[in-house]
């Protein structure tokens, strides 16, 4: 929505520059770029604290990357250690090898592999969009590692409801990818930076220019002849890679969660992964209602006014819910 916007930092131009001898000075508080070893290469992630502080862990939506929370950041109380990293494929982490595919269990298995690297025992995790996701799975399988989960206009699984009949085909259709981009030669697509800017927004209607540009920023490599993005090409449509479960499955895993549970939804955020359900709202009433029957006063949901990216277009919006929610003690009061 073109009303949207973000305060870049200062003497920032339509270029973008990753770091390497640029102007551009690093978000409020952020002290470091982290190089996290895996098998096939490194995951980058940011940070911003002290090391010693509780930690935060951050997870970008589809095909965003750790600048999604650049604007957020500095609104959260000083007192965590927060690391927003790049999903494989995705900013500035390394792509799989060839012939190993993404999926939705790998990018939980990644927050694993980060907490390990980081030797956090427990932690937070903040995820946005697909990364709320992940960090449902991931808190649902390793319960005893997180102490509070913050999803953004998510939900911590997808449900199969409305899309039983679609699942094999996009089985399918995400092996027809993965092995026709493998066997092509053709190089990858080199474009002017404003054609790169105005083709995300193309595909980002909730996205604001300079909350694009931001996302650009880390999600694209400057070359002698323009931009290239960053991300894997083997990488398309979130549904191709999502693991939808049943409503029962669902309801079984939400009981392991230790974790208290904050859900903020944007007023005209999104209601399904494919945007083509978004007036029936159904589904997202039952993932409430069952967070706020099993989880009772763990759990708590809270409305804000924007659209799906407003942790990036107007985060003053839900910094003030979410710090509370970081520095509570006590257990909370779910909220309607």
């Amino acid at each position: 929505m073109g009303e949207a916007t973000c305060a870049l930092p200062s003497a920032h131009p339509l270029t973008w520059d990753r770091g390497g001898g640029g102007a551009r000075r690093p978000p409020d508080g952020l002290i470091s770029e982290l190089k996290l070893a895996v098998p096939w290469g490194h995951i980058a992630a940011k940070a911003w604290g002290s090391h010693q502080s509780p930690p935060v862990l951050c997870l970008h939506g589809w095909l965003d990357n750790a600048n999604s929370f650049d604007r957020i950041i500095p609104l959260l109380p000083k007192d965590f250690y927060y690391v927003a990293m790049d999903f494989g494929g995705h900013g500035l982490s390394s792509h799989y090898s060839p012939g190993f595919p993404y999926d939705h269990q790998n990018f939980v298995s990644e927050v694993r592999r980060v907490a390990a690297a980081l030797k956090w025992n427990r932690f937070s995790l903040l995820g946005h969009s697909f990364g709320g996701t992940v960090g449902g799975m991931f808190s649902c399988i390793f319960p005893e590692m997180v102490d509070k989960l913050v999803l953004l206009e998510s939900s911590p699984f997808i449900l199969e409801s409305n899309e039983l009949e679609n699942m094999l085909t996009y089985k399918r259709r995400a092996i027809e990818h993965m092995l026709q981009v493998e066997a092509s030669e053709k190089p990858s697509h080199v474009v002017s930076p404003e054609e790169m800017l105005q083709g995300f927004l193309k595909n980002n209607s909730h996205v604001g220019d300079e909350c694009a540009k931001l996302l650009l920023q880390r999600g694209t490599t400057q070359v002698a002849t323009g931009l290239l993005l960053n991300r894997d090409r083997r990488i398309t449509r979130p549904e191709y890679y999502f693991n939808f479960i049943s409503r029962e499955l669902f309801v079984h895993s939400i009981r392991k969660l230790q974790a208290r549970v904050l859900l903020i939804k944007a007023t005209q955020g999104y209601y399904d992964v494919r945007r083509e359900n978004d007036a029936n709202m159904e589904l997202m009433l039952f993932v409430t209602n069952s967070l706020r029957s099993i989880l009772k006063e763990r759990f708590q949901y809270v409305q804000v006014p924007g659209n799906h990216y407003v942790h990036m277009n107007q985060p003053q919006h839900m910094a003030g819910v979410i710090s509370s929610f970081l520095l509570s003690k006590e257990r909370i009061r779910a909220q309607l």
